[in-house]
């Protein structure tokens, strides 16, 4: 008999999760498993890539909540989750505030799923495997009738505040634990060394071949390239951890230093308002480019000159790896999981993280063709893909 395995995230909207979430559905052996999955929003714009393999299950109104506002979650009559998504804000932000914390987010989400947890509801289906793909993993840990339970982890923690009782809490109700890459491993570790002996690394799934197939589909509009030129290419989230702000400062620099610069960045997120004040405040609305999201990046990707990773942390960075696999130049930043994304000098750039180290690393891959070609040449020649990380599921699965 196939092994019932339940995979649950919040939705597909486009992301590095997200996108590793496909590549998981996608190497998957249907015909030795049936697979449900579970997402609380069936919103999204990588619902169309979902292989036929598993099973999408229907949405429960409750779980469609957690990322919604809090006046929205009361208008809709789920008063028990509004109100205790108040408590958890509250509580949140003055744990945040006793532990100077600057960014209470992760606190605030944390709480939100401990004070509204007795109002959820459970899944009534058994499972040999339930799979929690995304932080936080109250619902496979509580909410589900499985035999073993699994929580992924794609985030750095050693730049992350959380408390640490409550997290400790949720990680004891698991059987086994995920990190997408050694470092990642490393730093949750760091904070909870009890959980050792059931935290294991499987990378995620990458087919270079999908990827190349994909940088071919399109010629980006956005992207125009003349004679003299250089397009500069970032993926990601507009958040804090993306350190977009030094990029915005990096590409200020690189105009000012004689550089013919375009910089443009596929993604979106909370502080695309703040960053494109601080673009206009440093007269940089036609030279960096806030281009929106992208259901395809890499033909964006392929379109570049140099790709720049600016990020304060990372958990893995996929598209770093995949600007790798289309043959880019890379530069990023020296963030506690850097050097388990590239090598240094060999097929990427690894700078301080700060201003001037971007601004460096940068202007050594314009200067130095054969640095540059050095680097090209090394990530063409390697093989990045990893379909074989889906046996080490396979054997936690059992």
């Amino acid at each position: 008999m196939k092994k019932k395995i339940l995979i649950t995230s919040f939705d597909l909207a486009i992301g590095g999760v997200e996108r590793s979430l496909i590549g998981l559905l996608n190497h998957i052996d249907y015909s030795q498993y049936e697979v449900d999955l579970m997402l609380f929003k069936h919103e999204g714009e990588f619902l169309p890539f979902l292989p036929a393999g598993p099973k999408l299950l229907p949405e429960l109104p409750l779980y469609t909540t957690f990322r919604m506002p809090i006046a929205q979650i009361a208008k809709e009559g789920h008063y028990p989750v509004a109100f205790s998504r108040i408590i958890a804000k509250y509580i949140g932000s003055i744990h945040g505030k006793l532990k100077s914390i600057d960014e209470p987010g992760y606190l605030v989400i944390q709480y939100g799923w401990e004070m509204a947890n007795p109002y959820l509801p459970k899944l009534n289906k058994e499972y040999d495997v339930a799979i929690g793909f995304l932080w936080p993993h109250h619902f496979v840990a509580e909410k589900v009738n499985a035999k073993k339970r699994i929580g992924w982890i794609h985030t750095d923690y050693s730049n992350i505040h959380l408390n640490r009782k409550l997290e400790t809490k949720m990680w004891n109700k698991l059987d086994n634990i995920v990190a997408v890459s050694e470092e990642c491993s490393n730093t949750f570790l760091n904070l909870f060394p009890d959980q050792k002996q059931k935290t294991m690394v499987i990378e995620n799934i990458l087919s270079p071949e999908f990827i190349r197939k994909q940088a071919d589909e399109n010629n980006p509009e956005e992207i125009k390239k003349t004679p003299g030129k250089i397009i500069l290419l970032t993926v990601g989230r507009l958040t804090h951890a993306k350190g977009l702000d030094h990029a915005i400062k990096a590409c200020k620099e690189l105009l000012k230093a004689g550089y013919d610069v375009m910089w443009y960045v596929v993604g979106y997120g909370p502080l695309e308002a703040d960053l494109r004040e601080l673009i206009s405040q440093l007269d940089l609305t036609e030279r960096f480019l806030l281009i929106g999201k992208k259901t395809n990046p890499y033909p964006y990707i392929k379109a570049c000159d140099i790709y720049v990773q600016p990020s304060r942390y990372e958990g893995k960075a996929v598209t770093i790896r995949e600007a790798q696999i289309l043959g880019k130049p890379v530069v990023i930043t020296n963030f506690p999981t850097a050097k388990s994304q590239a090598t240094h000098g060999v097929d990427a750039l690894i700078t301080t993280q700060d201003v001037n180290g971007i601004v460096n690393g940068i202007e050594s891959l314009i200067n130095d063709d054969n640095l540059r070609n050095k680097l090209i040449s090394n990530a063409l020649s390697k093989d990045y893909g990893n379909e074989n990380e889906i046996e080490k599921l396979y054997n936690l699965i059992g």
